[in-house]
């Protein structure tokens, strides 16, 4: 039988892999559990990924793009001007007030990288690339101050089940801010 040629499924097991750590965590996820929701059959989820940890790193690194993309537009190339704290504050509030479950499956994949190290160097990509968006308008100490700040805002906001402020978050991060 000739085999069916299918671009697009690698990517659709990626995706696949996301809906299932966002409805089940990582715990839930194995090959078996990304072949059904993906609609492939078993062994071309293992032939695109060998492990489940590469199959974690290419949802992580999926997972990074969101609040990337959120902070590529609020942090364009060359700069720009404004409140920085405020620009912050109300990416932050769009991005927390999205879909949810993919806020905190975005911090279940970035925290998964302590107990798997094959995700770490994704952690630290998305370190690395979160604090030279924010290097164009700051100075790169600051930057990470602010990133490390920011990720925290959004874990107390994820765990405690409370409402964001975004007044609050603006003053908090323009302590920050030179």
């Amino acid at each position: 039988m000739p085999r069916r040629h299918d671009p697009g499924r690698r990517q659709r097991i990626i995706d696949a892999a996301i809906r299932v750590v966002g409805r089940d965590g990582i715990a839930g996820l194995s090959h078996r559990t990304v072949a059904a929701e993906a609609d492939v059959p078993l062994g071309s989820t293992t032939y695109h990924f060998a492990t489940l940890e590469e199959l974690l790193v290419a949802a992580l690194r999926q997972a990074n793009e969101g609040f990337g993309r959120v902070l590529a537009e609020l942090l364009p190339e060359g700069g720009g001007d404004g409140d920085l704290a405020a620009d912050l504050a109300r990416a932050l509030g769009e991005w927390l007030a999205g879909e949810r479950t993919g806020v905190e499956l975005e911090y279940e994949l970035y925290l998964a990288a302590l107990r798997r190290p094959a995700l770490r160097p994704v952690a630290a990509e998305w370190t690395e690339r979160g604090a030279a968006l924010l290097a164009r308008r700051t100075d790169p100490v600051t930057a990470r101050a602010l990133l490390a700040l920011m990720d925290g805002i959004c874990l107390q906001v994820l765990l405690t089940g409370g409402s964001y402020d975004e007044e609050d978050a603006r003053a908090t991060l323009a302590r920050l801010i030179p």
